[in-house]
């Protein structure tokens, strides 16, 4: 067995699978004439970056409890999606869709691998059948960190140029990733390679992508928050850091000369004055003492937007509202966003409206992923409460139900309530968001300790339909992105094959102590309708913090997480065994493996 990236690429490594090797390479990607326009740049920088697996470490672990009875299965699930779950428990269990019902009341946490059901489910369900009972089945700690999925790792060997003025001309990387056994030729492309979208965000003319996938025997890589957004975003942010150096240019100034895209030149704007970034931004490595202090950015894009769901709202005779939709809430406010909805197109009190979510017996919605929930269910919500006040006026006869005559119109049904649908339209929600962050740091030269102080998000998502939910879920990227940059990092034995932290003791997750203070920025589009923004914000933090340690030190670390071993063995305080020295010798192995592969016919 192999469970290390660079061990698996070499051709004598056993193999994960018989009939492929572990190396996949991806066809070349390149646009522009890439050599000329690298030999004719003023300014060209190189650099390796890479970021390890991570767990999926979510508070409350997969699986649930699952009842098989004479008229057919009833699954409470932790899951991100309860109409995939229900088509696939039925497909599994050769049943039909009808016999079987997924409740997903509330849940602890799915940031990605719960957007498709794994095998705990199904295995529950034939437990079930077997036993005559209702069956509860969830991983312990060591089963998540082997067998759930995780993020997938990214080594990124890139080159960039620009010209006198900044403006970027070329780019090229090399780069190779593993999601475990799922990395294989049989997925190349698939929602579990490790393949990251680069050049990320800045427009350059020429460039040369190439990409591998290592496969190793290890838990397959799945979807976490913002799939192969972060590590891009580290790549590509740490080497546009290096070419201002090179430059002599402001950082920041860099990126709004070659950043396309509008609102996220504004956001550059705002945030490099509400951060004082002119104030605080120095040379690298000037910062005076033992604790040096520095100051980095980072950007992210998404798509975000709306998709097809349904919704159903009851009024009753007493004036009280019920509005259904099976989208299921992880946590991050979904009820609160109905209720807040139907409230305001209603015009009554939110208590006086109760939000029922996800049930499969509820009108469809679709998984809870992409930053897409609420600009999914706000729509079909705000489309049923208006057919739901056209149906009142015309049972009622009272063509201003809504305010004052609204108790009146409601006992005007009589005894049964009305019930109206709706369904998301156009127009009430839209694409693509941009968002800024920047970071503080101090570093102890001493310790190697880290510690940031501050990061401010600036951050559109389109229209904010509650700030408080939506604020909620900046702090949980921002954290997520914390523990990217100093703490998690999935560790295999490369003798035993064994996951070692595999619990949250030896498993490092971001605690209380470890919190900077996180500034807030909304650009609150309401004309663009409902975006999302779960995934951006947790997309530059990584990079932002890594800039701003290489600020403070002058030299940069370029592999996540940033610990204190490897801050002392940049600075070239630890000599024996340094293991930034004895990582640049294993990735340079590989990435000539890496390269022979690529160039050569056929290469796979």
């Amino acid at each position: 067995f192999v469970v290390n990236e660079c061990d698996a690429i070499h051709p004598e490594s056993a193999r994960v699978f018989e009939e492929n090797p572990n190396l996949h390479v991806d066809p070349v990607k390149e646009k522009g004439d890439v050599d000329a326009a690298f030999a004719g740049a003023a300014a060209v920088v190189e650099g390796i970056f890479s970021a390890p697996v991570l767990i999926h470490n979510n508070l409350e672990s997969f699986g649930g409890v699952v009842s098989w009875d004479r008229d057919g299965v009833t699954a409470w699930l932790s899951t991100q999606g309860v109409f995939s779950a229900r088509e696939n428990l039925a497909s599994h269990l050769g049943l039909p869709q009808n016999q079987v019902r997924v409740i997903c009341d509330h849940m602890g946490g799915g940031f990605g691998a719960k957007t498709t059901p794994g095998v705990e489910a199904s295995l529950a369900a034939r437990l079930s059948r077997e036993a005559g009972a209702p069956v509860k089945l969830m991983p312990n700690r060591a089963e998540q960190a082997l067998a759930v999925g995780n993020r997938p790792s990214s080594t990124q060997k890139i080159k960039l140029a620009a010209d006198r003025d900044g403006k970027l001309v070329a780019f090229e990387m090399l780069a190779f990733g593993t999601s475990g056994f799922a990395a294989s030729a049989s997925n190349a492309g698939g929602s579990s390679s490790a393949n990251v979208p680069m050049p990320y965000i800045y427009t350059v003319p020429a460039t040369r992508v190439r990409q591998a996938n290592v496969a190793l025997n290890a838990g397959a890589g799945r979807p976490m928050r913002a799939p192969a957004h972060p590590p891009a975003s580290f790549g590509m942010e740490s080497i546009m850091d290096e070419l201002a150096v090179k430059l002599g240019l402001d950082p920041v100034e860099l990126r709004l000369r070659n950043d396309p895209f509008e609102i996220r030149r504004r956001e550059w704007k705002l945030g490099a004055e509400r951060f004082g970034w002119k104030e605080k931004y120095r040379k690298p490595g000037s910062s005076p003492g033992p604790v040096k202090v520095g100051v980095g950015c980072g950007a992210a894009t998404w798509g975000g937007g709306g998709r097809g769901t349904q919704a159903m709202v009851q009024i009753n005779p007493d004036g009280t509202v019920e509005v259904r939709c099976g989208s299921q809430d992880l946590g991050t406010g979904t009820r609160t966003v109905v209720q807040l909805v139907a409230a305001e197109v209603l015009q009554l009190d939110p208590a006086r409206i109760t939000a029922l979510v996800g049930d499969t017996n509820y009108p469809p919605s679709g998984t809870s992923g992409g930053s897409t929930q609420t600009a999914s269910v706000g729509p079909a919500i705000y489309d049923a409460c208006e057919q739901a006040v056209a149906e009142l006026k015309k049972a009622s006869g009272i063509e201003q139900p809504l305010g004052p005559r609204w108790d009146e119109a409601c006992r005007k049904l009589g005894t049964a309530p009305l019930v109206a649908h709706g369904k998301w339209r156009e127009g009430l929600s839209s694409r693509d968001v941009g968002g800024v962050q920047f970071a503080e740091v101090e570093v102890d030269t001493e310790t190697g300790f880290v510690r940031v102080r501050k990061i401010l998000c600036v951050q559109d998502c389109g229209l904010v339909v509650n700030p408080l939910t939506c604020r909620s879920q900046v702090n949980g990227g921002v954290i997520m992105g914390l523990g990217y940059a100093l703490y998690e990092e999935r560790v295999m034995d490369r003798a035993s094959g064994v996951v070692l932290n595999n619990n949250l003791e030896t498993y490092k997750l971001p605690g209380a102590a470890d919190m900077p203070e996180i500034d807030v920025v909304f650009i609150d589009m309401p004309e663009r309708g409902i975006i999302g923004v779960a995934e951006p914000v947790t997309i530059p933090t990584a990079a932002a913090i890594a800039n701003a340690v290489a600020n403070a030190l002058g030299v940069r670390i370029s592999s996540l997480p940033i610990t204190p071993d490897k801050v002392l063995a940049a600075l070239g305080k630890i000599t024996d065994k340094n293991p930034v020295a004895e990582r640049e010798r294993e990735l340079a192995e590989a990435f000539a493996l890496v390269a022979a592969a690529s160039t050569s016919k056929g290469s796979s």
